[in-house]
């Protein structure tokens, strides 16, 4: 396995990672399951560390689809650019995850608060790497960009069958 296939891999584990989070910890604050609220800081801490591996694996990335035709190096740099905020979102949420963890084990009164902060991080996290993952869907995934492209010669012969 390449680091290519590594990062294409592994962009999926921050988005889905926080927005299954946000889900796992809203539950648990409603229901008031210290065990639930305990999984879902987990699973950020692994989204966090996922947004990192899938960051350090995008330079790999871009050198493999970089000179293939049809990918635009503009929409390269975009996606390049804006994986550095959800770098720093994730990991913003892995340490505000790793906090709540340990007051929660504490059993502080902060342990709600916490709560309520490393929901609302997730939740702007998921907006960051759902963004950038969209931007690096466009870099091979042409139907969410311009349609599917299609080939001259399929598309001269098809006209000609319609004649």
């Amino acid at each position: 396995m390449t680091q290519a296939h590594l990062h294409l891999v592994i962009t999926h584990l921050p988005i889905f990672g926080s927005i299954i989070g946000a889900l796992v910890l809203g539950f648990g604050i409603w229901t008031k399951s210290i065990q639930t609220q305990k999984a879902a800081y987990l699973v950020f801490v692994l989204s966090a560390i996922g947004a990192g591996m899938a960051y350090l694996t995008g330079e790999a990335a871009e050198e493999t689809v970089e000179n293939v035709l049809g990918v635009s190096e503009n929409i390269i740099k975009q996606h390049e650019e804006f994986a550095m905020y959800a770098l720093v979102s994730c990991i913003v949420l892995g340490v505000s995850s790793l906090i709540a963890l340990f007051v929660t084990f504490k059993k502080t009164a902060f342990s709600k608060t916490a709560a309520t902060i490393t929901i609302l991080i997730s939740l702007i996290s998921f907006s960051l790497v759902a963004w950038t993952g969209y931007l690096g869907g466009q870099i091979r995934h042409t139907e969410i960009t311009n349609g599917p492209v299609q080939n001259n010669a399929a598309g001269e012969k098809e006209g000609k069958d319609d004649d």
